[in-house]
């Protein structure tokens, strides 16, 4: 059954109450009261102000418990210091929602800190939400209400905006009225006390008039809410997203205005881009991404084409493409033939494609079609500057024409204004985005093909470790136990190596000499060559420390480099602790290429995995990519693409490719070490030695605390809930078929889809409360691409001869606003009803929901359904009068006691 979000009263309100509602000018409570009242909206509105009888010819309230009716949302405009006792009386007054205008809270220092404490716990006993506090508030364009103290309002649109800055959503709302953007929502967070971006991303993911969504974010709070939240909503509705804060001076501004923790923005990139989200740099790019993804563009990928009546226009927009790292499409032979039989004798013969500057729209039109049917090209940007022999409008015509016909995305850049206005309105309402400028049109291929690659990216759904219950991984975890007791943090090099060996990452064996004796046994034990470090762990840049001696090829050189050793570092490094000397095989690989692999901890984030040219380089070229965890081989490929020093992996002078295999490899066996591992807080694989034989690490160090483990939950140092393998059962029916129990997958889609379509009218009615025939795109996507930390939907399956899955059952739940208790729903396919389907899905449900904590289940289900009744009965579940409808009842497990 469908109900109401729990916010649609804070955003939907049919009755608002102005606490502070004032005649007085430009006070902020006479500014919020005259945009209501001048806004048209269509519910009650009462003004609260205890020394006036009216306000604004509206009759004025001393207090909001003296309205005598119910009041679903007020707004706050009085000082600080009111605000606890105000929201005692909208708690007893039955209020349910709150925005706070005001600032002077956490912001402000330790006494507006201890102020909001004191609002937020007299909030949670009467179940008060607040927005805010130091909030502008909120505008619902279709109710008519604009509760904000901004000078303007927003016209009606499907694009949402939340932001944490009131001050940038007066601005858009400033640039969105000269460029004709309408909204379906404004809303202003202020602080987050309270309703954050996770719930506000919930409520809009429902609200049928928001197709996209805007965001402006200068900090968070919680990075697991936050990204279970962003992609949850990305798997329904674009998002698109300006962060303040790039660089070091904006980040201490927005950590200084929103009292949050400053984020690093490289590690920020790297979690939108996870979500599926497309970031942008400023308010324009906002915009114009948004209208892009409301149009026909949707590219495939990068390599982009560029066709233009001019060189110099085109050579503009190909430096843009070198700037964000676009690849210009290489055009193939055969393209290259049929442009050269359609084409001018003077046309550029490269891309970009200058097909001259007398190009009518039938050149433009056979260079198009020509262009988008080369495999090699993804997109094409379109690009005419008025000269006197050219044709805008007809121009225009012929591209929107053939737009249908080309397989690829297109996008143009008509440069000018008076001449060529009217033809680039034309493409617009078309569906094709048009823009005056290279520049700005690139910027816009950029953001929105790396939102369809993000979204690749959102679908991913890595497990977090591939060998479950390993004995070598038990024992990594008792090393790091064994330490941590005697109160170490930094592993020895030789201690970092069999951290790594037990989760399968190839090393180079290593053996500490605490003595230049030592040191000889080892070195014919292992064999020449060899190379030698210190062993020290006040000492991570060894090399720096003079404590490395590579290819010692012989007994008396490894006496002399052991003594060597010590005596330098220890005048390099008078205090530094020294064990002894690390001996291990000189690894000797004429094709190998040095790249580092490292994870740290974000303080927000939690664990990074990082990777880039490794050895000296990392120093020099600080080329890395970062990426959060879990990975899985799709992920991990990218992680490597996104560097420059993927380049030198390939065929490179005279080395062979490397085994890139072997590489991702190792990045999941390190993204195995972080989900398992908590503890780790640092770690660094430099150099990995990569070739065409394989990868190994021939130095590793690793850093840990017990920080890092303190907690129930196995995955709760992690942003990214990995999927949950340890779910995953096996059960045997009565008839000898087996069925495995499993959480749900993204690919699980059409299976999903088939199973629903399966089902009888009946068992589909008992389910959804609804006529439906087949789940909508929508529903599919909810249903399949869910965030294991906030919801749960275990699949019975049973496979074929052939391995093919078919689905006979599912159960799910999802998290209630109260944050204490889960609701759940059932289906089980008609053929496979009273098999034991059922309780089965229900009994691992529930187990789950436990131990996440949950205090209870519960469930809303007809009246007629009798055998659900049976089941939940015999499951431990009481049967409640439903509040709200007399044709359902309400069914209920407690899970504690």
């Amino acid at each position: 059954m469908l109900e109401q979000h729990y916010l649609t009263t804070l955003f939907e309100p049919k009755s608002v109450a102005v606490i502070g509602a004032s005649d007085r000018e430009n006070a902020v409570g006479n500014i919020i009261f005259k945009n209501i009242l001048g806004s048209g909206y269509k519910g009650r509105l009462y003004a609260i102000n205890p020394k006036h009888e009216t306000v604004q010819g509206q009759q004025a309230y001393k207090s909001i418990e003296e309205i005598g009716a119910r009041v679903e949302m007020a707004v706050i405009a009085t000082r600080p210091q009111t605000v606890p006792q105000i929201i005692e009386q909208c708690g007893r007054s039955g209020v349910r929602n709150v925005i706070i205008i005001t600032a002077g809270f956490s912001e402000s220092g330790h006494i507006g800190a201890a102020l909001e404490r004191k609002t937020l716990e007299i909030a949670r006993s009467y179940n008060v939400r607040i927005l805010g506090p130091n909030c502008l508030g909120i505008i619902r364009p279709d109710i008519g209400l604009n509760a904000t103290f901004a000078k303007m309002t927003a016209n009606g649109g499907n694009l949402a905006l939340v932001s944490q800055s009131g001050a940038m959503c007066s601005a858009v709302l400033d640039w969105a009225k000269s460029n004709q953007v309408g909204f379906s929502s404004v809303i202003s967070l202020g602080m987050t006390a309270d309703v954050d971006f996770g719930e506000i991303l919930d409520y809009l993911i429902y609200d049928n008039r928001t197709h996209y969504i805007l965001m402006y974010v200068e900090g968070i709070r919680n990075a697991r809410r936050f990204m279970s939240a962003l992609r949850s909503a990305a798997r329904i509705k674009p998002i698109i997203l300006l962060k303040a804060g790039r660089h070091e001076a904006g980040a201490m501004a927005t950590a200084t205005h929103s009292g949050m923790a400053a984020v690093s923005d490289t590690v920020f990139d790297a979690a939108v881009r996870r979500a599926g989200v497309v970031r942008v740099q400023n308010v324009g790019q906002l915009f114009y991404a948004a209208k892009a993804l409301a149009s026909k563009f949707r590219p495939l990928g990068n390599r982009l084409a560029i066709i233009t009546n001019g060189g110099g226009p085109g050579a503009m927009a190909a430096d843009r493409a070198g700037d964000l790292g676009i690849p210009l499409a290489q055009l193939s032979q055969e393209t290259m033939a049929a442009l050269n039989k359609t084409l001018p004798t003077n046309w550029s013969h490269s891309n970009p494609i200058d097909i001259a500057g007398d190009a009518t729209p039938e050149r433009y039109r056979d260079a198009i079609l020509t262009v988008t049917q080369d495999p090699g090209v993804d997109s094409t940007l379109v690009m005419l500057s008025p000269q006197a022999m050219t044709e805008p409008m007809e121009v225009a015509k012929a591209i929107v024409e053939v737009a249908d016909k080309a397989n690829r995305s297109i996008i143009c850049c008509w440069m000018g204004e008076e001449q060529v206005s009217a033809a680039r309105r034309f493409l617009e309402d078309s569906g094709i985005p048009a823009f005056r400028m290279p520049e700005t049109a690139i910027e816009l291929f950029h953001h929105i093909s790396k939102y369809y690659r993000n979204q690749k990216l959102l679908l991913q759904t890595p497990e977090p470790t591939r060998q479950h219950g390993r004995p070598e991984a038990e024992g990594a975890k008792m090393l790091i136990e064994a330490l941590l007791a005697e109160r170490r943090k930094v592993l020895s090099e030789m201690e970092s190596k069999a951290i790594l060996r037990a989760f399968k990452v190839p090393v180079a064996q290593t053996m500490v000499a605490r003595t230049a004796t030592e040191a000889l046994l080892l070195a014919e034990q292992i064999g020449f060559p060899i190379a030698m470090k210190v062993d020290s762990p006040d000492l991570p840049h060894k090399s720096d420390a003079g404590g490395v001696r590579l290819n010692i090829m012989n007994a008396p050189a490894v006496r002399n480099a052991y003594h060597d050793i010590i005596d330098t570092v220890q005048k390099r490094h008078p205090h530094a602790k020294i064990n002894g000397v690390s001996i291990e095989p000189f690894l000797s690989r004429p094709n190998g290429r040095e790249v580092m692999i490292g994870v740290f901890r974000d303080p927000i984030f939690g664990p990074v995995i990082t990777f880039g040219a490794g050895g000296f380089d990392v120093e020099i070229f600080s080329d890395r990519s970062v990426a959060l965890p879990p990975l899985n081989e799709f992920l991990a490929k990218d992680l490597i693409d996104s560097t420059r020093a993927s380049v030198i992996l390939d065929q490179f002078h005279n080395m062979p490719p490397v085994d890139r295999a072997a590489l991702k490899e190792v990045l999941l066996c390190i993204s195995e070490m972080v989900c398992e591992l908590p503890w780790i807080m640092e770690l660094d694989l430099n150099p990995l030695i990569v070739d065409e034989n394989g990868a190994i690490a021939a130095d590793a160090r690793i850093v840990i605390d017990h920080a890092g483990g303190a907690s129930g939950d196995r995955y709760a140092h992690m942003s990214i809930y990995p999927y949950p393998v340890h779910l995953i059962q096996e059960w045997q029916m009565n008839d000898g078929k087996v069925v495995t129990i499993r959480p749900i997958r993204p690919e699980d889609a059409e299976m999903e889809q088939e199973f629903v379509k399966a089902m009888s009218d009946e068992s589909r009615y008992y389910r959804f409360m609804d006529t439906l025939r087949e789940l909508t795109q929508t529903m599919l996507v909810r249903f399949t691409q869910i965030d294991y930390d906030r919801e749960m939907a275990l699949v019975a399956t049973m496979a074929d001869d052939e391995g093919k899955e078919t689905q006979i059952g599912v159960a799910r739940y999802v998290g209630n606003p109260d944050g204490e208790s889960v609701e759940f729903a059932l289906a089980v396919g008609d053929n496979c009803q009273k098999a034991g389907v059922g309780r089965k899905l229900m009994t691992a449900l529930i187990d789950c929901a436990r131990q996440k904590g949950y205090r209870a289940v519960v469930g809303d289900v007809l009246s007629t359904n009798s055998k659900m009744f049976r089941l939940m009965t015999s499951l431990g579940f009481s049967i409640h009068p439903h509040p709200d409808d007399t044709a359902v009842k309400r069914v209920v497990k407690p899970l504690t006691g």
